[in-house]
């Protein structure tokens, strides 16, 4: 994937657009006396990353007619700069999302919720450690969200009125959305649906609302938007960009239980220690043996499961066959959207683009 998000510089142009912003912000932070901690972690978030929904932005950008000459429409540096601000949401929901699950990494690295812990309790400051560090991470998130909001109102201030309202509904309900999903995401770890069924329904629901949305179909969308897109073109590109979206998810879902840490950055089984209730394991749970079905409701949620109970439980949800039922899953959401991709009335080579980086993201193995 990696030399997809390369062409035509699109990743090093948002990286340089979100160091530029972060530079202002460490200047801004410092004047009212600050440290430079807070945008040491932010820079160690956002300034890292693949850039895959900025990519998914400017490729629609591209397809959808995007140039710089267009009236009224984004020109190249404001659709890298939208790409930079939907890069900075994604820190925030990060942060928030590592204090929410008690993640102990991120992206190889602690969490840091964990990392400032660690440095309260190294300094021997007052109070508990790790009060302190999630109230740290989650101003870190704050920040973040504030930074999107400066880059993405920046880039869409100079763009034609009707051009900027649409990107600006598309922007407001992806934030809307990823809170609520982060609500019901919350909800389905606490009280589970009454079913197997019902539970992989709701499942898919927080996949969609917290993930799938912002993942592929908005960042289409605002691509779109920008390029100057009507209704309808928004309309066919956002159908097009759920169900990839929706199984960009389930591939992370199965990473996060059977990929390698050293590819994903985070380690083996954290989803099933976290007691995430994924459509893997509602899917287990639905043709689960009876003592397999308890040994997993039993394990799920446990933080002291070790290497050896996770292998258990990877060869539980293998003997379940969910494994490839969501791999099938996957298939039956993606193939069809990556068919009404290929014959939708875009520009080359953003249509071709956009195609790639789907089946890449897909598909992926970090």
């Amino acid at each position: 994937m990696t030399e997809l998000l390369d062409v035509e510089d699109v990743r090093a142009g948002v990286d340089a657009a979100v160091a530029a912003h972060l530079r202002d912000l460490a200047a801004e932070l410092g004047a009212v006396g600050a440290d430079e901690l807070l945008v040491a972690e932010l820079s160690a978030m956002a300034g890292r990353g693949k850039r895959l929904r900025a990519a998914f932005c400017y490729w629609s950008w591209r397809a959808h007619g995007g140039s710089d000459g267009g009236p009224g429409a984004a020109a190249r540096s404001d659709v890298l700069a939208i790409g930079a601000a939907l890069e900075l949401f994604q820190a925030a929901a990060l942060f928030h999302d590592d204090v929410m699950d008690d993640s102990d990494t991120r992206r190889g690295r602690p969490a840091a919720h964990r990392a400032f812990a660690a440095l309260h309790a190294d300094a021997g400051w007052a109070g508990p450690a790790d009060r302190f560090g999630e109230s740290v991470a989650i101003l870190l998130g704050d920040l973040a969200l504030i930074a999107a909001e400066r880059v993405f109102g920046a880039a869409v201030a100079g763009l034609a009125p009707q051009v900027r309202r649409r990107a600006d509904d598309v922007f407001g309900r992806m934030r809307t959305e990823v809170i609520a999903g982060q609500y019901l995401d919350l909800l389905a770890q606490v009280r589970p649906a009454d079913d197997a069924v019902a539970q992989e329904e709701q499942a898919r629901t927080v996949v969609r609302a917290k993930s799938a949305r912002y993942s592929v179909e908005h960042p289409l969308t605002l691509g779109a938007a920008a390029a100057g897109a009507d209704d309808d073109a928004l309309e066919r590109i956002a159908r097009i960009g759920l169900p990839l979206g929706e199984a960009f998810q389930l591939r992370d879902d199965l990473l996060g239980v059977f990929g390698d840490p050293g590819t994903t950055g985070k380690p083996a089984g954290d989803d099933l220690r976290e007691g995430k209730r994924t459509v893997l394991v509602a899917r287990a749970l639905r043709h689960a043996a009876p003592d397999d079905a308890a040994a997993l409701a039993t394990a799920l949620g446990r933080r002291d499961l070790t290497g050896d109970d996770v292998e258990r439980l990877r060869s539980t949800l293998r003997r379940t066959g969910a494994d490839v039922a969501v791999e099938r899953l996957i298939r039956e959401l993606a193939d069809p959207a990556l068919a009404d991709l290929a014959a939708a009335p875009l520009a080359e080579p953003g249509r071709s683009m956009l195609g790639d980086l789907a089946r890449a993201a897909v598909d992926r193995h970090a």
